[in-house]
C-alpha cells in the first residue's frame, strides 16, 4: 500500500489546472488581491483575549467562525488531530510566556482521519522511504478519550504556567456544535 497516493482534487480546484496555474499560483494571487485593499490594523501579536486554540488541521474547521473569534483575538495551533504533542508545548509555552496567554482550547471533531490510522502508518512509510519518521502517528480510537489525555498534557507540562483554564471540545462537523469533554470522566 502506497501511503502517498495523491486523492482527487475537488471540483472547485479543476479550473486552476486547467489554467494551467497550480493551487499555489491561484493563492499567491489571491493575496495580491488581498494586499490592494488591506489596512494595518496595528495589533499587538498579543491576543486579545489571551487563549490559545490547539485544534486539528482539517479543512473543514473554520476555528473563527465556529467560536465567534475575529483577527487578533486567538493564538491558533493546529496539527493532525489537534494532539498536544511536544510542539504543540513549545507554542502554548511561547503564546503563554512571551505573549500572554491564559487559557487553552482544545479541539478535536467527528470524523478525524486519525481515527481510521494507527503506528503502521509509520511503519508503511518507513518501508516504503526508507527512514523511519522520528514523529508519532498520535492516532486514536476515541475521541473524548484523546481530548482527555490532551488536556492532561497541557495541564501536566512544566513549561506552561496558566493550567487552571484548560478545557476540551469535540467539535460535530455535521451540526457545527461543540460537546465539552468532562476530564474526570
Amino acid at each position: 500500500m502506497s501511503i502517498s497516493a495523491p486523492q482527487p482534487l475537488p471540483n472547485s480546484a479543476d479550473s486552476v489546472f486547467r489554467d494551467g496555474g497550480t493551487v499555489t499560483d491561484r493563492l499567491v494571487e489571491a493575496n495580491t488581491h488581498y494586499a490592494t485593499e488591506f489596512h494595518d490594523p496595528g495589533m499587538d501579536a498579543r491576543p486579545v483575549l489571551r487563549v490559545a486554540v490547539v485544534a486539528c488541521m482539517d479543512a473543514r474547521l473554520d476555528l473563527h467562525a465556529a467560536l465567534g473569534l475575529r483577527l487578533g483575538d486567538c493564538h491558533t495551533i493546529r496539527n493532525a488531530g489537534g494532539v498536544v504533542t511536544d510542539d504543540v508545548i513549545r507554542s502554548l509555552t511561547i503564546s503563554q510566556r512571551a505573549l500572554g496567554t491564559r487559557s487553552v482550547v482544545l479541539i478535536h471533531h467527528t470524523g478525524c482521519g486519525l481515527l481510521n490510522l494507527t503506528e503502521d502508518f509509520r511503519h508503511d512509510l518507513e518501508a516504503e522511504v526508507g527512514q523511519r519518521p522520528s514523529w508519532a502517528v498520535e492516532a486514536f480510537k476515541d475521541l473524548d478519550k484523546d481530548v482527555r489525555q490532551s488536556m492532561q498534557r497541557v495541564r501536566t507540562s512544566p513549561f506552561l504556567l496558566h493550567k487552571d483554564d484548560v478545557r476540551g471540545f469535540v467539535f460535530d462537523v455535521h451540526t457545527g456544535l461543540l460537546r465539552e469533554i468532562d476530564p474526570q470522566a
